[in-house]
């Protein structure tokens, strides 16, 4: 996929109530659009492509936080992730932290809508998986939680 094909797609959506994209071609070339507000800044377009590894990869490299004790807490849905509820609030859950079942340890937005997730049960933060405001796929680990 080259930058003029980019570009017309991006001239396409420009126009229409499209807020997510995401096309594959062959040889594991992903290009993932995606329009809407970010927080505290201006509306503005996400562009990110990049070539994705074999599918056969994806889970090898998912369940390599898994060997280590405790069990991950994962992505439900395609968003973002967030650590607080604004840049401004401290984040949910630090490194370390105790937690207890039910307690909110961050945001995924998708479609507009923040979405809480809780901890499943009680525990300790022992590995904190994703980056503060970066896109998470369904199913992605976003926190290692050593039971109490």
């Amino acid at each position: 996929m080259n930058a003029k094909e980019i570009k017309e797609i991006l001239a396409v959506l420009k126009d229409s109530d499209v807020t997510e994209l995401e096309l594959e071609r062959g040889e594991g070339v992903r290009l993932r659009i995606r329009r809407g507000p970010v927080p505290s800044a201006a509306p503005q377009m996400i562009l990110q492509a990049a070539a994705a590894a074999p599918v056969a990869a994806k889970p090898e490299a998912a369940a390599a936080p898994a060997e280590k004790p405790g069990k991950l807490i994962t992505s439900p849905f395609v968003g973002t992730f967030y650590r607080a509820s604004s840049p401004e609030n401290p984040n949910f859950v630090e490194l370390g932290a105790a937690v207890k079942k039910g307690q909110i340890l961050c945001i995924v937005e998708a479609m507009k809508l923040m979405n809480e997730i809780e901890a499943e049960f009680d525990g300790k933060v022992a590995e904190i998986l994703a980056e503060n405001s970066q896109p998470v796929e369904y199913g992605q680990a976003l926190f290692r939680i050593e039971p109490a």
